[in-house]
């Protein structure tokens, strides 16, 4: 098991990454991680500080919070209340939910507005087929009534498409969530290429969909994290000692 020291390194690089690949919204939206807690106390999770951009994040500044919202850290860091509500809830419903990110990303926006959501007919959303939930828009995120119907949603999926807001995975850990995250990203962006190119998009029969396993996502927890070094090297920030 990861100690926190690991997990607040390897969470203080992704927003830096997510930075890196555009995938921030002024002070908005959150990644969290889980981290060891006894047993005897309720599940903590670190989230970044309200206020700051994902570039200045670090490990010494996120911020450990409970199920409840209370930080527990001794910082005195302040948490964004809609970040506390989505994370929170998913967190406390589902134990494989080690990581959790959250974005605003244009492609992912505009796929949650359209109608029909996201179609399994190219490379990468076929790999999410059957995988991917929707959850009805009820404004900004800031009501704890909210939170049961949110995780209704998501059900046992990985992947949730916020209708009208934006994308959101589970993982269990960050490379992995970083890689499910990623190819959910990538299918939002070439179902919009593809719907600006002339005439009708191809559909992939349903048997061969039903056939693609998750495993061709990038494959086991090892390849996920050999991917998230990789992209946390070409962006230059040295990975997790």
């Amino acid at each position: 098991m990861e100690t926190e020291t690991q997990l607040r390194r390897d969470l203080a690089n992704c927003y830096r990454l997510f930075d890196w690949l555009g995938w921030t919204e002024l002070i908005f939206n959150h990644i969290t991680v889980r981290v060891p807690t006894p047993a005897d106390e309720k599940a903590q999770y670190l989230i970044n500080p309200f206020g700051l951009h994902y570039s200045e994040v670090t490990p010494e500044n996120l911020v450990r919070i409970d199920i409840d919202g209370n930080v527990r850290d001794g910082s005195g860091g302040c948490v964004n209340k809609a970040g506390f509500i989505i994370h929170s809830a998913i967190h406390a419903a589902r134990e494989d939910a080690h990581c959790i990110m959250h974005v605003h990303t244009t492609a992912g926006c505009a796929i949650s507005c359209k109608e029909e959501g996201l179609r399994h007919d190219n490379f990468y959303t076929a790999m999410l087929y059957e995988d991917v939930a929707y959850h009805e828009y009820e404004g900004v995120t800031t009501k704890e009534d909210e939170q049961p119907r949110l995780v209704a949603s998501l059900g046992k999926r990985n992947h949730l498409i916020l209708r009208n807001h934006g994308l959101l995975v589970v993982g269990p850990n960050i490379p992995s969530a970083f890689n499910r995250l990623w190819t959910l990203q990538r299918g939002c962006e070439i179902q919009l290429a593809s719907d600006a190119g002339r005439g009708s998009n191809r559909r992939i029969p349903t048997e061969i969909l039903k056939a693609v396993p998750e495993t061709r996502v990038a494959g086991s927890a090892e390849t996920h994290r050999l991917i998230f070094e990789t992209m946390l090297r070409r962006a230059g920030i040295p990975p997790a000692a």
